[in-house]
């Protein structure tokens, strides 16, 4: 009997053990802290006065000072604690909100922010949870605009969007303008990586150089890494790469990116420290479908390392070129001729502010299959350019070739060489070349020839020489109304003095022997 008075006894004494579910510990304690929360929060509406009055008789039954101090601290503690927790759920309430009230499924709100900027879209992913979520799609960072008037966007930067891209990714813009304006009421550039967002503030370019090297949110040689990282597949389909002003990148770096973008089909490079020679091989030996190559160099002048097998390699890998632009470097005119007649499409060139540029590249290029399709040539500024080269080009235009060319720059702020000696300066001749008669003859054609009355030649060479700072290509199209004085040439322009053999130079100009030095440039 007692055996089974135990087997009763027990089972009721386990029930009477085990706690009731709505005496659970875990779900009495957040009820409690809820009622107590609640009637907390109802003395919102009482004067804070009654509350100071509390506080300090409090305070006051408090045996020691210690114990007063520790209560002053946890009333700090839960203010600080009941704030933070009103600030995420007024949040969440407005991220719940905005899901409810924004009219697009998520799908087209991914689609309208892949049109944004990178600048707006950094802005939209901050403003809720529901948009940060979509604005974190691969394609919302398919074109990839990074570029600031300050170098405040730093490697890591690079690698959270190139990241988030990932295959989607179809074009980059990346490094400092200098040049760039602010619009009023412009916002700076917010960039979040993780929950973290860095704002590009907004300084003069003259205080970068004295913060230069002692920080650390700038860009450095391997900023473009990330484009070769999962065996290249943000590189893979990139179509557009721009860079500007990356004072770190050298010739190796470049190279390494160039390598992971096969697709590529516009190259724009400003203000890198890398050599002319080096960029044209790696542009040679990856990217065959590239249409547009503009290189401005960051040291004009100074780099003469092009060599004309590198424009004959150039020329074969790379067919599909379409517009041409190598600015402020030393470009022999055989060597230029090898890229223009080469190109087979070739519609756009500009050799802006090069150096060693007569024009005699010109002579027979309107016959021939690479100078045919012309639209645009620009050769503002070259130093050696030649007033009868430019005399004898405009009489063929008169003549008939270069019949698509619808825009052409020949003005110099120096004025042109004169045939015998370069540094003699021409800006008027006794003979007019045929300016109307172009017009006339082509009057849909862009003409602009804009020459100084008087030259300070050698203090604007000394200027340009000691320029660092080089901006993203710009182009003004506008024409001269006023009359340019040159010497016309007896010869035919035809006949191509260069044919033969493309290595053969005008007598009449100073060759510049070829350096077979590669230096590269490397900011400490």
């Amino acid at each position: 009997m007692a055996t089974n008075s135990f087997a009763l006894e027990g089972p009721s004494s386990t029930a009477a053990k085990r706690a009731c579910p709505s005496q659970n510990p875990r779900t009495e304690k957040p009820k409690q802290v809820e009622h107590l929360l609640s009637a907390f929060l109802g003395l919102a509406d009482s004067p804070s006065l009654s509350l100071d009055l509390s506080l300090e008789m409090l305070l006051e039954s408090s045996p020691s000072d210690s114990d007063r101090t520790v209560l002053i601290d946890r009333a700090l503690k839960m203010a600080s604690t009941l704030l933070d927790a009103a600030k995420h759920s007024s949040r969440k309430r407005a991220s719940r909100h905005n899901f409810l009230a924004w009219p697009l499924p998520p799908d087209l709100t991914i689609k309208v922010f892949s049109m944004l900027d990178t600048q707006s879209l950094c802005y939209a992913s901050a403003t809720c949870s529901f948009f940060n979520k979509c604005a974190k799609d691969p394609m919302c960072y398919a074109n990839l605009d990074l570029t600031t008037i300050v170098p405040k966007i730093n490697n890591s930067v690079v690698s959270t969007m190139i990241q988030r891209a990932g295959k989607a990714l179809r074009s980059l813009k990346l490094g400092v303008i200098p040049g760039a304006t602010v619009l009023p009421g412009s916002q700076p550039l917010l960039c979040t990586i993780g929950n973290a967002i860095v704002e590009v503030s907004n300084f003069s370019w003259n205080d970068r150089r004295s913060r230069q090297g002692r920080e650390s949110s700038i860009l450095t040689r391997s900023c473009l890494s990330p484009l070769s990282r999962d065996g290249g597949a943000p590189g893979a389909l990139l179509r557009k790469l721009n860079l500007y002003n990356i004072e770190r990148m050298d010739n190796a770096s470049l190279g390494g990116a160039l390598s992971a973008c096969p697709s590529l089909l516009d190259l724009e490079i400003v203000g890198l420290h890398v050599e002319l020679r080096q960029t044209l091989m790696s542009v040679s030996a990856n990217c065959h479908l590239i249409e547009r190559l503009f290189f401005e160099s960051s040291k004009t002048g100074r780099d003469d390392s092009l060599k004309t097998q590198t424009c004959e390699e150039l020329v074969n890998n790379c067919p599909h070129l379409t517009s041409l632009s190598l600015r402020g470097f030393k470009l022999h005119d055989y060597k230029v001729r090898v890229l223009v007649k080469g190109f087979q499409k070739l519609k756009y060139v500009d050799f802006s502010t090069s150096y060693s540029i007569t024009g005699s590249f010109l002579r027979n290029l309107g016959s021939s299959n690479g100078g045919n399709f012309l639209e645009v040539l620009i050769l503002r500024d070259c130093m050696h350019l030649k007033e009868m080269e430019v005399a004898r080009f405009l009489t063929a235009i008169v003549a008939g070739d270069f019949k698509l060319l619808v825009h052409l720059d020949i003005s110099n702020r120096e004025g042109l060489a004169s045939d015998g000696d370069w540094y003699h300066r021409c800006f008027n001749s006794s003979i007019m070349i045929p300016i109307k008669q172009v017009l006339e003859t082509r009057p849909d054609m862009c003409l602009v020839a804009e020459y100084p009355s008087e030259g300070s030649y050698m203090e604007s060479f000394d200027t340009d020489m000691n320029s660092e700072i080089s901006l993203p290509s710009q182009l003004s199209f506008h024409s001269s109304d006023g009359l340019i004085f040159l010497s016309t040439s007896e010869s035919s322009y035809n006949s191509d003095q260069g044919s033969g053999n493309e290595d053969d130079q005008d007598a009449s100009y100073v060759i510049f022997e070829e350096s077979s030095e590669e230096i590269d440039f490397l900011s400490v």
